[in-house]
């Protein structure tokens, strides 16, 4: 992984937050048309491209807390994806895969648990730094946990107003790490969402008050 140029791994990471970028500014597009808060099937589908991108990114920068982030969140949006009824249109071969791929590429970094450890948390960041990023990971994702509860007792996938709030803190510690680990590819992609995170709630706000 030494051997790739920073400059690719940088470039790997900014084309995953571009499509996270793009999720959210097609929701937010569709939502403003509507005038209330949707959850497209491309909000989906380009969730699960991002994330298989942006796990080869965690991989590439030797950064636990990417990688431990996309892994959690990764089924929710396979989960999301059914829900829309389009995994039963994906075929049993890239079912599958899509299934399979990040617990093999688990299996695979933890064929050697030492060099794994090393690598991860012995690589000169702070275990205090791993340990805030980790945590601002989980908070982020743990938006997608509470998503897939509230869309299971709804009956359908749906982006209700605690997804965005859980967003907007998520973000900020993200942030705060991309800082300190000076990873300009965080700090741009976590940055961009604030404004998309806000206008959903004053969105959902405004239909709340109508109904």
């Amino acid at each position: 992984m030494s051997s790739i140029p920073a400059w690719i791994v940088t470039l790997i990471g900014f084309i995953a937050q571009v499509l996270f970028a793009g999720r959210t500014i097609l929701q937010w597009f569709k939502s403003e048309k509507a005038r209330k808060v949707l959850a497209p099937s491309s909000y989906w589908v380009l969730s699960v491209l991002a994330a298989w991108i942006m796990f080869i990114y965690g991989v590439l920068r030797q950064d636990f807390a990417i990688i431990l982030g996309q892994v959690i969140s990764y089924y929710i949006y396979l989960w999301n994806l059914n829900a829309k009824g389009i995994w039963s249109r994906l075929g049993l071969v890239l079912q599958t895969i899509l299934l399979a791929t990040p617990v093999l590429s688990f299996t695979f970094l933890l064929k050697d648990a030492g060099a794994f450890v090393d690598t991860f948390f012995r690589s000169g960041v702070p275990a205090w730094l791993i340990i805030f990023g980790s945590a601002g990971q989980i908070l982020f994702t743990l938006r997608f946990v509470y998503q897939w509860i509230y869309s299971r007792r709804k009956g359908e996938s749906s982006l209700p107003t605690g997804f965005w709030v859980i967003s907007l803190l998520g973000s900020a510690t993200i942030i705060a790490y991309g800082i300190f680990r000076s990873d300009i590819v965080l700090i741009l992609g976590q940055s961009f969402g604030f404004v998309a995170y806000i206008r959903n709630l004053i969105i959902g706000s405004r239909n709340a008050k109508t109904d």
